[in-house]
């Protein structure tokens, strides 16, 4: 018999290895991504999604339809999940893992400037300078100065943690109110559709060991998507939500390991400033009196990275009957 996780520690556990799933299918995207068209391969890691979906359709026990309570808000996140999905696979495809992953954490900061005109939220100054230190590591990483080290990929991968920040703050604005099967189905359908409309102009026939590879992707995906809603079942969203950052190191083991890349000094000293201001705006929204909605700690993981289905964003209002989402749920607004 397997023995359970010790207290307290089960959530930090879990959480590793969901991320370090997700980092085994980032590098996967990458693998198909120096042969195909981020299109052609989100086209099919989506039509693998379907069946899970189906799955997870099935064991949804909240009735009504699927037209969604707000439908604008509703085609905001589908779009800005459709962008960040795109953007993310492009970036993965064509830099260096660790890159992506240093730009990608941005989203947290961007959840916080966003939350200001969607959610009405006040930010105070010690966010707003996590903010803006953060964002100095951005630019560390980008290196603007440079433009010989600017490239599409740095753009797009900025593009993805924009098009994250958006849905998840979105997310957290019609969450407790749309039903999570809508929530999860139009993002994918959309993608679906969108893709298979640009595929034939960029259609490589693909053998059966890659077809193969973009399955793995979408299982990837949904079995890690679980173990995250397993992680956030058994501890605090402050305690959970660091252990994304873990995904730097797998980026770092991969990227030496398979693809002969490893991040220079600036990637890692712009990606510790990120990190460091990330977790500083998690510890921040998770005190009590921060934040009136949902900490980033709880939208910002992977929010639109994945191909499968968001496994988080369809079991919220389960997971919102355990204590530790409830007292998150009810904090007061930052004063």
């Amino acid at each position: 018999m397997s023995r359970p996780l010790p207290p307290g520690l089960g959530g930090p556990i879990l959480a590793l290895v969901a991320f370090g799933i997700f980092a085994t299918h980032d590098v996967l995207v990458k693998v198909l991504g120096a042969t195909y068209a981020p299109f052609q391969i989100i086209f099919f890691s989506v039509l693998f999604s379907f069946p899970l979906a189906t799955l997870m359709l099935m064991r949804d026990p909240m009735s009504g339809t699927l037209r969604p309570v707000h439908p604008w808000w509703t085609a905001l996140r589908t779009g800005a999940s459709v962008i960040t999905l795109i953007s993310a696979f492009y970036a993965f495809s064509t830099l260096p893992l660790a890159q992506v992953y240093a730009l990608i954490f941005a989203a947290p900061l961007l959840i916080t400037v966003l939350s200001i005109p969607i959610l009405g939220e006040r930010v105070g100054p010690h966010r707003w300078v996590a903010v803006l230190v953060g964002l100095c590591g951005v630019l560390i990483v980008l290196r603007p100065w440079n433009g010989a080290a600017l490239s599409t990929g740095h753009l797009t991968a900025v593009l993805a943690a924009c098009g994250s920040a958006t849905a998840a703050v979105v997310v957290r604005k019609i969450g407790k109110e749309e039903r999570g099967v809508v929530l999860m189905l139009y993002p994918m359908v959309a993608n679906f559709t969108l893709t298979g409309i640009i595929l034939p102009f960029v259609y490589v026939p693909m053998p059966l060991a890659h077809l193969g590879l973009a399955g793995l992707v979408a299982a990837l995906g949904f079995g890690a998507g679980l173990l995250i809603i397993a992680a956030y079942r058994r501890a605090e969203a402050a305690i959970v939500a660091p252990m994304q950052y873990s995904q730097i190191l797998w980026a770092a083991f991969f990227g030496i390991l398979l693809f002969d890349e490893g991040a220079d000094l600036p990637t890692w000293i712009g990606a510790a400033i990120i990190i460091a201001s990330g977790l500083y705006i998690v510890v921040r929204e998770s005190a009590p009196g921060r934040s009136a909605n949902t900490p980033v700690s709880e939208d910002g993981d992977r929010m639109g990275m994945a191909a499968t289905p968001r496994i988080p964003a369809m079991l919220r209002r389960r997971a919102m009957s355990i204590p530790s989402y409830q007292a998150l749920a009810n904090r007061a607004p930052n004063p």
